[in-house]
């Protein structure tokens, strides 16, 4: 039976690290600040706010929640992200996605300054991170990272699971994991394929990988045969199944060939949101900088 990566566990360590940055920034006047805008009514998306809301209370850092309607027009929306741009005490500014139709979401995420885009989708931020040659580095330059590829690495380094030569592969090609992952994975040494819906004999591609990232979307869409014996799996999806939530990897199959893998909830999820708390903190140590430069 594979090792579980315990995700809440990983999690609360990282928080517990970073609630002793934040009482000292906090002696020197700073309090972290993050502002979420929540546009409609999802309840998938209003959950994963709230999450968030409560744990920058638990921490110690300052937050506001902007729940707007669905028919906001993107003026409305652009004018708010203009004045969160402008307040001195919020650090991060996260735009929940997705955003409605009326909506262009590559406008409204250039629109955040990249000192405070704390999702790390800002152009400048994506160019910085793709320039970058080494993980200890882009950590080392305060980068903001994609939250959920950023989870994942220290999941990874956490469990003392071994990146450096290991062969990896990543199901699915999107903005937001699979192609972050992928320059992430191979910042640290992994050597990368990445797959998705057009890839020639999927099963002979992913059961060479040594690492296995699933972000594809579908449910229990990775089988044991699909996995290397001995493998480290991390599952990306949540998936919604007659009030169950499960991952893009059949967990049940799968855990007997894996060496490692992450479950679905508890695994991928709290990582997501700590590591925005994460970036909202290295935001303000920013702010810090700049405030002891004046």
């Amino acid at each position: 039976m594979a090792e579980i990566i315990d995700g809440k566990r990983i999690a609360e360590e990282i928080k517990a690290e970073l609630k002793i940055e934040i009482e000292e920034l906090s002696r020197g006047g700073i309090i972290p600040g993050l502002a979420t805008i929540l546009v409609g009514d999802n309840p998938a998306s209003h959950v994963y706010v709230k999450n968030k809301t409560s744990a920058c209370e638990k921490l110690g850092i300052y937050s506001e929640q902007h729940t707007l309607p669905k028919e906001i027009k993107e003026e409305e929306l652009l004018e708010l992200i203009a004045t969160l741009n402008k307040k001195p005490n919020i650090d991060g500014i996260l735009v929940q996605l997705p955003l409605p139709s009326q909506i262009e979401e590559k406008k409204i995420l250039s629109a955040i300054l990249p000192e405070k885009d704390v999702d790390g989708f800002h152009y400048y931020n994506v160019g910085r991170f793709f320039c970058e040659k080494s993980y200890s580095q882009m950590k080392k330059e305060g980068l903001f990272l994609p939250c959920t590829p950023y989870g994942i690495m220290e999941m990874l380094l956490r469990s003392g699971l071994e990146i450096n030569g290991k062969e990896a592969v990543v199901l699915g090609r999107s903005n937001i994991v699979g192609k972050p992952i992928t320059l992430l994975l191979l910042s640290a040494n992994a050597t990368v394929t990445i797959c998705h819906s057009k890839t020639a004999n999927l099963k002979d591609v992913t059961s060479r990988a040594d690492i296995l990232v699933a972000a594809i979307g579908i449910p229990c869409f990775v089988k044991k045969d699909m996995v290397k014996r001995g493998a480290t799996v991390i599952d990306v999806g949540i998936n919604r199944i007659n009030d169950k939530i499960v991952g893009d990897v059949d967990f049940a199959e799968v855990s007997k060939v894996a060496g490692a893998i992450t479950p679905v909830p508890g695994g991928v999820g709290p990582m997501t949101i700590t590591m925005l708390l994460a970036n909202t903190v290295t935001g303000a140590k920013r702010r810090k900088e700049v405030y002891i430069l004046k």
